[in-house]
Formats: C-alpha cells, sequence, structure tokens
C-alpha cells in the first residue's frame, strides 16, 4: 500500500483542528484533518441533553462567522455549536477525513518528519499537530467502590435526570457542569448532595454586561498560565435558563443540599472535608473582587453604565453551610447515583516522541514543542485563560500555524554552497 505524504497533519476536528485548518490554508500549506468520529463529537455525544454553551453567541465564536439560529444575546445548545462547527469546516474548505483513527506517529529515521499509523493506512507528514482538545478523557476517583446499589457516572456521561436511577443523586465537583448539573436535577425535583471544593464564581451579568465582556476589557482573558496546578481551579457559571449566577446559597435555598470536598468512604458512609465555609468564603471573595474591579473600570473610563449595588448583597447562609454534614449514609439518604464532574486528563500516548515530561504532560511554548515539527493545540491555558474556548483556540491556531510557515521558510532555504 502506498504511503500517503502531506505536509502538515492535523489530529482531531473539533474547534481546534477547524481552526488551525482556517490559518493552515491562509499560508497555502498542504494539510489534512483526521477525526476519529464526526466533527465536534464531543458536542453531539458528550455531556447532557439540555447543555447550552458558557459564553452568548456574540462572543463564543470564531471571528468570521456568527451563529445563524441563535441570537447575538442567547447561548447555543450544544447542538448549534455542532452544526455551527460543521458549517464553519465547508465554508472554509477545511480537509477534514472523519472515522479515521489516528493510531501512532514516530519520527522517520534520520530525515525530517513523522510516519504516521492511522486505521486506513500510512501517512508521511513533515508536522503533526494534536489538536485533541482539553477534554479526552473523564477522570472518576477511586473514592467510592463499584457496588450495585449506586450507579456511578462521569459528568461527560450523564444525560438528563429522567435516565438516572430513581432516588437522591449527589454531584461531586462544584465547577460549571457540577453547579449546573445540580441545579438542574434539582429543578427536577431530585433530592441533590453537591460537593463543594475551592471554586472561582465571576457574575454572569453586571452593570448590563456578560461576564465574559468584562474579562475582555479587563485584559483577563489574555493573562498568561498561571503557576502549575492554579490553571484547574474551577469557575462556576451558567448559560443555562437564560445564564446565571451560580450562587451556592441559591441552590442551597432551592432544596440543593452543600457539603465540602468529597474526602473518603467506609462502610457505606462517605466523609466529607471540613472545607465547606471556607470554600464559599473564598468564592465570595473572588465574586466580590469582580465586581471591584468592573466598578473600577467604569470609574475610570467613565462608561455610563448603570450601578448596581444589589449585586453586593449576599444571601443569607442556609442550614448546611451554618452546621455543614461531614458524613453522610449514602444507603439512609437514598442516595443512588454519584456524578464525579471531576475533570478529565489527556492522553499523547500515540505519539511516539520525545515531546513529554515525566508526568506526561507537553513541554511547549505556547504549543510549539520541544520536539521539531510537533504541535499542540486545545491546550488548557496554552497561551492564554481563553485558550480552551472557541474564540481563544482560533487565535492560537494562528500562532501555530505562523510557527509552521515560519519553519518552512527555514528548511527551504538554500545556501550558497549547498548542492
Amino acid at each position: 500500500m502506498p504511503v500517503e505524504q502531506i505536509n502538515t497533519l492535523v489530529v482531531g476536528a473539533g474547534q481546534a483542528g477547524i481552526a488551525l485548518s482556517e490559518h493552515l490554508r491562509s499560508h497555502a500549506i498542504p494539510h489534512i484533518v483526521l477525526e476519529k468520529n464526526r466533527i465536534a463529537e464531543a458536542w453531539r455525544t458528550g455531556r447532557w441533553d439540555s447543555l447550552v454553551a458558557n459564553g452568548p453567541a456574540w462572543h463564543d465564536r470564531f471571528p468570521n462567522m456568527k451563529f445563524s439560529d441563535t441570537g447575538p444575546e442567547a447561548f447555543p445548545a450544544k447542538d448549534a455549536v455542532a452544526r455551527y462547527m460543521e458549517d464553519y469546516a465547508r465554508m472554509i474548505g477545511a480537509p477534514i477525513r472523519t472515522g479515521v483513527e489516528v493510531l501512532s506517529a514516530e519520527r522517520l529515521a534520520g530525515r525530517a518528519g513523522f510516519i504516521v499509523k492511522t486505521s486506513e493506512g500510512l501517512i508521511e507528514a513533515r508536522n503533526v499537530v494534536a489538536a485533541t482538545g482539553a477534554f479526552q478523557h473523564p477522570v472518576i476517583p477511586p473514592a467510592v467502590p463499584e457496588t450495585p446499589d449506586i450507579v456511578q457516572l462521569h459528568s461527560f456521561y450523564y444525560k438528563a435526570p429522567a435516565k438516572l436511577p430513581d432516588g437522591a443523586v449527589l454531584v461531586v465537583g462544584a465547577g460549571s457542569s457540577g453547579a449546573q448539573i445540580a441545579d438542574e436535577l434539582n429543578r427536577a425535583g431530585r433530592k441533590t448532595y453537591l460537593s463543594v471544593g475551592p471554586h472561582g464564581r465571576p457574575a454572569r451579568m453586571y452593570r448590563q454586561r456578560d461576564f465574559v465582556w468584562w474579562l475582555g476589557v479587563l485584559g483577563l482573558w489574555d493573562i498568561a498560565a498561571p503557576k502549575p496546578g492554579a490553571e484547574h481551579v474551577t469557575i462556576a457559571v451558567s448559560g443555562a435558563y437564560g445564564g446565571q449566577t451560580m450562587d451556592f446559597r441559591r441552590l442551597a435555598g432551592e432544596g440543593v443540599t452543600l457539603v465540602g470536598m468529597t474526602e473518603s468512604y467506609a462502610d457505606n458512609i462517605l466523609k466529607f472535608r471540613g472545607d465547606l465555609q471556607a470554600n464559599i468564603a473564598a468564592g465570595d471573595l473572588d465574586y466580590l473582587d469582580f465586581l471591584d474591579k468592573a466598578d473600577a473600570y467604569v470609574a475610570r473610563t467613565g462608561l455610563s453604565l448603570p450601578e448596581e449595588p444589589q449585586a453586593r448583597q449576599l444571601l443569607p447562609d442556609p442550614e448546611c453551610l451554618i452546621n455543614p454534614i461531614r458524613e453522610l449514609n449514602l444507603k439512609d439518604a437514598g442516595i443512588t447515583t454519584i456524578i464525579w464532574a471531576t475533570g478529565f486528563r489527556q492522553d499523547f500516548s500515540w505519539m511516539k516522541v520525545d515531546a513529554f515530561d515525566e508526568r506526561g504532560a507537553p513541554r511547549h511554548q505556547r504549543g510549539v514543542s520541544v520536539e521539531p515539527g510537533i504541535y499542540f493545540l486545545g491546550l488548557p491555558w496554552q497561551s492564554r485563560r481563553g485558550s480552551t474556548f472557541i474564540w481563544g483556540v482560533w487565535h492560537d491556531a494562528k500562532h501555530i500555524a505562523d510557527q509552521i510557515a515560519i519553519q518552512q521558510i527555514y528548511s527551504s532555504y538554500r545556501g550558497p554552497n549547498d548542492g
């Protein structure tokens, strides 16, 4: 079987791969994009049925095309996002091949480039870009052993309240996914417990501007990666129900029982850390600091945006915050489901190249690997806070395409004494 040759092979046809294809095309760099499933598969089958984007349609998009079926201030449903990605790929003529899985990539012996093994044969590529995204493999901590009495699933596989067994539900993790799922379950009449860890809690809307606008004018989307470990602090914000601030006191007042971080399990007893009050207090400080920064910006720039003093009025502490529950008998509480909103891990084991540290994390500068010809796109905090958002990955993709084009110039150089 002949080996196909291409300048740049992009692995993954989600938002990262599509964005990169546009920029590679602008540089006239021959490339193909391989996707083992369908375009934007994670938006189609990952997450729950009612999921919407966490940013309004005017913001969470590529610069060169608006959503055709969602108003600018609305939050696109996941199916609308998937359609948008398909439409965008069609508009730019992205050379995407779906249903093709990349099995391995390794450097060619003695010359530039890589041999890539796929489910449909071999491809030789000068450059390989891993655009497989930040959310590859759901992680469930080995805290509670599997038992027939309790269904355990990651938030990635949660679909809807009616698709869970009857009974109470414990949601572990209070970032955007965990908080929204707990809210949905509670609204559906399910007894819901929410395990709350450290988190950021911005206002969804303040002084007639969405928080994505505030992050933009305050320069907070473009802040560089924080110190190692801090980049994984969760942010609780929601586009559901028209967009709302994720106020945990409100959730508790509506029926959700808040508990601290999940700590240990033994003999059907789940224990929680005594950190609930501290976590909520830290979230409050983050929220108020956000308002302070916004107010200071208005004062400095003279914008005519109405004051909103009521935004600083916190709801009364619920009983579960005043007297936190430290342990829970799952059977007595009637808990039949645990949903783990506990994040994802990345897997680059298919890349047989010297581009990773001892933990398996990519060694790179803004996606440009230490291994020549290897690039990464869609990593959390790849260059900035907004790197995993649709608009943010578009700008990161431009940098990667620019670097590939620059290297192509160097590789084509012939000195006066070259044969």
